[in-house]
């Protein structure tokens, strides 16, 4: 079975988002997973923070599962909220904070996700939504 998303696709993906990273002053890890949550694409960039090759992919991965934008979850995901926990559910497989976000084919479809991960929150989310805009579904 064919992905939903090509390497070419992937790799378009990952330079958008290396470029926005340097653009913000801050290395980046940045994953690429297709539709199943498999990674297609990964690069650690010069002085990263190490921990961040894994949140990086958890963060693409959880973005593919939910079918949205990881930093929608957080709120989602507080004490008292529908999703308090889930966390807990999937042996740490999940990352519930911005950094995370969709990719859709033009029909709709999942194609996969991007995760990024070693600068802030916001940062985290600016890089991987500059690497939506470049995808070519």
């Amino acid at each position: 079975m064919a992905r939903n998303i090509t390497l070419q696709q992937a790799t378009a993906v990952l330079e958008a988002c290396q470029a926005e990273a340097r653009a913000v002053g801050q290395p980046m890890n940045v994953a690429v997973v297709d539709d199943g949550g498999n990674l297609v694409a990964f690069a650690a960039m010069d002085d990263t923070k190490l921990i961040g090759e894994e949140i990086s992919q958890r963060k693409a991965l959880t973005a593919v599962l939910f079918q949205m934008d990881t930093r929608d979850l957080a709120p989602l995901v507080q004490p008292g909220a529908p999703l308090f926990g889930i966390e807990s559910t999937t042996g740490g497989r999940l990352v519930v904070f911005g950094g995370g976000v969709l990719l859709r084919t033009p029909d709709g479809a999942v194609a996969g996700g991007v995760g990024v991960s070693a600068g802030t929150v916001d940062e985290d989310h600016q890089v991987a939504e500059a690497g939506r805009r470049a995808f070519s579904g």
